[in-house]
């Protein structure tokens, strides 16, 4: 099974996937892939499109009363991955950021992201680190951008211990709180992909919003070029028409200076003649 193929199953079914890991791994080693499939999506740049949210809130669900894993012990493991992993993302920027993204070959990581960004740090500052927490793809990159230099290592660190508990508590309680409800085991599917369409919806209005302003960039370019070639010909009109005025008045004074000579031989011989 390729890594894709098992990443789209997971966000499929995840409560398949943990039921079978607690079965094969038992209530304790069944925390190692949770963790480390949490870790890696915010650690490695390269993995931005693991199911984190939709992961956290199954993971709840099991940590309800009967459903195999422990509520502390899983808050604990989650907050440690989601801390850990982003620790790991900044000190990887930090050291090796420019050379991969000169690189090109995080196809994620686009002009378009690391400009929005880089106005999220602009903006908000340290508080970019919490609000790309709850935003997939941003998650993975925050921190790797943060580590370029736009943060010190003390105040990322700060905002990234209350990034990863917010977003780990938030999920995973609402799992285990929820979890239970009828309505909720019934429809546990459409539910999961129901996280994962909010919390991937603002990355995708912000793609849409780029894409539109890109167009309309482009428009205004085009525009522009419209006129600059129409004020270009206009401008080569008038230069045209002042030649032209230029050659017809140099053609005129030609004419004027031939009559006088002419008149002037005349009244010469004229004037020779009367002697």
């Amino acid at each position: 099974m390729g890594i894709i193929e098992f990443f789209i199953n997971l966000l499929k079914d995840p409560r398949g996937f943990i039921a079978g890991w607690i079965i094969a791994l038992g209530p304790v080693w069944v925390y190692s892939p949770l963790f480390l499939i949490v870790f890696v999506e915010t650690g490695v740049v390269f993995f931005p499109f693991l199911p984190g949210d939709s992961l956290l809130f199954a993971v709840g669900v099991f940590s309800a009363e009967g459903g195999g894993l422990n509520l502390a012990a899983s808050l604990i493991v989650f907050y440690a991955a989601a801390i850990l992993g982003n620790t790991s993302n900044y000190w990887i920027a930090r050291f090796l950021g420019h050379r991969i993204i000169d690189s090109g070959k995080v196809k994620a990581l686009t002009p378009e992201r690391m400009a929005k960004l880089d106005s999220f740090f602009a903006k908000y500052g340290g508080l970019t680190i919490v609000i790309t927490r709850f935003m997939p793809f941003f998650r993975t990159f925050a921190p790797f951008i943060a580590g370029t230099g736009h943060m010190n290592f003390g105040k990322f660190t700060l905002w990234n211990t209350i990034g990863g508990v917010a977003w780990v508590s938030l999920f995973v309680l609402v799992g285990y709180f929820f979890g239970g409800v009828p309505l909720v085991q019934e429809h546990f599917e459409v539910i999961v992909l129901g996280i994962v369409a909010v919390s991937v919806a603002p990355a995708i209005v912000g793609a849409v919003k780029t894409a539109l302003d890109s167009r309309k960039k482009k428009a205004s370019k085009s525009l522009d070029a419209e006129d600059e070639r129409r004020i270009e010909a206009q401008r080569r009109f008038e230069e045209a028409e002042l030649q032209r005025e230029y050659a017809l008045r140099a053609k005129v004074e030609a004419e004027n200076a031939e009559r006088e000579h002419l008149h002037a031989a005349r009244e010469f011989l004229k004037a020779g003649k009367r002697r």
